[in-house]
């Protein structure tokens, strides 16, 4: 079979191929009978009244362990990995009602409880004023209520107001307070630790703060990396020295029409402790680490083995050697459809009429992996699946590189270059999309890639590729020239099934291709002369 990348047999269960990990923890001893039977589970298809993508959205919403498994909760499915042989299966989704998607509108405002120490403590955070007025800089604020077991009234403590949020981001105009969350709470030493994020885009933002609580002394901690300045915290854990911890985040942004985009990844905060605003933060991310996914959902720890979930996949890491790529163990979700004996028709566009290539499988139960699906008319919800391909195809884009000017929530890794390809990171390879690299653009006709149109009159959209990797052939200030890796195939009578496999990073790899034309921009702030790569 020519031009594709193929795994042979159904995929029910992967055993991790990568180094293996030194659970030293009890509940990691699992029994191999007590996992999921294997199964095959489809990829699931929305409603009519539903997102088109969500059948991709694989955001980790919640982890529940026992002895035997841990189950990564998404919207609809569950990933489980079996402690006793380090398999997966993917199994129909159990999260509960109330940890589903929500507008941030919807979310409650009652406080929510902990147990430490055999008692009740109740905590929420809100935003003052509550509902939307014009904003007032020396008024408008955020603040922290608990509610201790011996006390009816709750002591609030202001994190922090509108007038700080504008001098911390520069802006005086058109910013107003985000409604705020608690994304994580966590009991470490004699300490309560909060997380909150908040709402963003439209003009909303907020400043990324940890709370602290010790009931013994009744004392607050209040921390504000000046780092994650306007980046939301996902989820908390942390670990070190009780009196000088080291913070565990998972990090994000988001802006008009897109809820997911990638920030700083996995970062490690070390508070100074002459100042815990201003310490010592390290990423780990798609560009530096083996990290699997853009965006950490949810983080578990267990003794000294941290668990990652990304909307692309899991990692299972050693922190004692964090730093060391073989303390990583990762996996990633894919889709795979079986490919059919009368073969496969494959289009280089999303629109395209006659096929470029047809596939025929060399052996039974031949599968590729589909990258994504895309409507190809928006009133019949008619569309095609992007796969993975061997046979690149190649396009010239009247789009070219210029500098990005928001770096500072970027990974350091990243070059400030603005692209067709600016959602794709370099893996010492090629430039590759993972699930939770796609913004979603709600606002703006659906998710942006190489080659994307859309004709609002007609309900019409095209594309050349969404997920499939990139090689970048030439650039200048006016154009790209690029080989994708993907072609597209009708959705018709094909029944994608999902399954998790191994991840792991290219063993020669090359530098990033992009480095040189960032400092060139740098260098001459608007211009540089093409650069042909080929």
């Amino acid at each position: 079979m020519k031009g594709i990348v193929k795994i042979t047999g159904i995929l029910f269960i992967v055993s991790a191929c990568t180094a293996p990990i030194d659970n030293n923890a009890q509940a990691v001893k699992g029994e191999v009978k007590n996992c999921p039977k294997p199964a095959v589970l489809s990829l699931s298809v929305p409603g009519e009244q539903a997102d088109f993508y969500q059948r991709f959205d694989f955001h980790i919403r919640n982890v529940v362990a026992d002895a035997d498994t841990v189950k990564f909760q998404t919207r609809n499915q569950d990933f489980v990995f079996c402690r006793g042989n380090n398999s997966w299966a993917v199994q129909p989704g159990t999260l509960p009602e109330n940890l589903k998607p929500q507008n941030y509108s919807e979310y409650s405002q009652d406080f929510q409880t902990i147990q430490f120490q055999g008692e009740t403590y109740r905590y929420r955070v809100l935003r003052e004023p509550l509902t939307p007025t014009v904003p007032d800089p020396n008024k408008d604020k955020v603040f922290f209520e608990l509610i201790t077991p011996n006390s009816k009234q709750p002591q609030r403590q202001t994190l922090y107001t509108l007038k700080e949020l504008q001098q911390q981001t520069n802006t005086n105009i058109g910013t107003q307070l985000g409604l705020p969350r608690i994304t994580a709470a966590v009991i470490y030493g004699n300490r309560i630790w909060w997380s909150v994020a908040f709402e963003q885009g439209e003009g909303n933002d907020g400043i990324a703060t940890i709370v602290g609580y010790e009931p013994q002394t009744n004392k607050f901690t209040f921390i504000k990396p000046e780092e994650l300045r306007s980046h939301q915290i996902t989820d908390l854990v942390v670990t070190g020295n009780t009196d000088n911890p080291t913070f565990w985040m998972g990090t994000k942004i988001s802006g008009e029409g897109n809820p997911y985009l990638a920030a700083k990844g996995l970062v490690a905060y070390r508070p100074n402790p002459q100042n815990l605003n201003s310490g010592s933060l390290t990423s780990y991310n798609v560009y530096n680490s083996p990290l699997v996914g853009a965006i950490p959902d949810k983080l578990r720890l267990e003794n000294n083995q941290l668990w990652v979930g990304t909307g692309n996949g899991v990692c299972q890491i050693n922190l004692q050697a964090v730093d060391n790529p073989q303390s990583w163990s990762c996996w990633r979700f894919a889709a795979m459809v079986q490919l059919p004996k009368s073969g496969l028709p494959i289009y280089s566009e999303l629109l395209s009429q006659t096929p470029a290539l047809t596939l025929y499988p060399n052996q039974d139960n031949e599968t590729i992996e589909v990258l994504w699906w895309s409507p190809i008319d928006f009133q019949t919800r008619k569309g095609r699946y992007e796969v993975r391909t061997t046979q690149g195809f190649t396009v010239k884009l009247d789009q070219g590189a210029s500098r990005y000017n928001f770096g500072r929530v970027l990974p350091p890794e990243k070059p400030l270059v603005f692209w067709p390809g600016f959602e794709w990171h370099w893996n010492g390879e090629r430039f590759v999309r993972g699930f939770d690299e796609v913004a979603l653009n709600y606002s703006g006709g659906g998710p942006t890639g190489i080659g994307v149109t859309f004709d609002p009159t007609g309900n019409k959209r095209n594309a050349n590729a969404i997920r499939g990797d990139l090689e970048l052939l030439e650039i200048s200030p006016k154009s790209t020239s690029v080989k994708y890796y993907s072609g597209w195939m009708d959705e018709t009578n094909l029944n994608p099934y999902l399954t998790v496999v191994p991840h792991t990073k290219p063993q020669n790899q090359q530098p990033n291709p992009l480095a040189a034309i960032a400092k060139e921009l740098l260098l001459y702030h608007t211009s540089f002369d093409s650069l042909r790569l080929i």
